[in-house]
């Protein structure tokens, strides 16, 4: 059965950090890529990270050099750093594994960022 538990968000302010939390489910962290999605209100949902198994990374350039993606394997959780966050990083935060067929209907519940200005 395919899991995803996403926790971390909260509010901060502009220029403020998190951290977020996804703990998968075995069969997906096993064997997949992982990724962190974001959704703004009226927005589609957009891939802002991913992460290979082996650790080899990616990032949306809105993230770039503010956003570090992380896997610990054997903790099964993928991690999401984000610093000198900005009011256009809010969002619902989701993970999901690389690549995600346009049929996954495995989303767990996100975790919302909000970040004011």
């Amino acid at each position: 059965q395919v899991q995803l538990v996403e926790s971390g968000g909260g509010l901060v302010q502009a220029g403020g950090s998190l951290r977020l939390s996804c703990v998968a489910s075995k069969i997906i962290f096993s064997i997949n890529a992982m990724g962190w999605y974001r959704q703004a209100p009226e927005k589609e949902r957009e891939l802002v990270a991913h992460v290979s198994r082996g650790g080899s990374t990616n990032y949306a350039d809105a993230v770039k050099g503010r956003f570090t993606i992380s896997r610990d394997n054997a903790k099964k959780t993928l991690y999401l750093q984000m610093n000198s966050l900005k009011p256009e990083d809010t969002a619902t935060y989701y993970c999901a594994p690389i690549p995600t067929p346009s049929t996954f209907r495995s989303w767990g519940q996100g975790t919302q960022v909000t970040v004011s200005s």
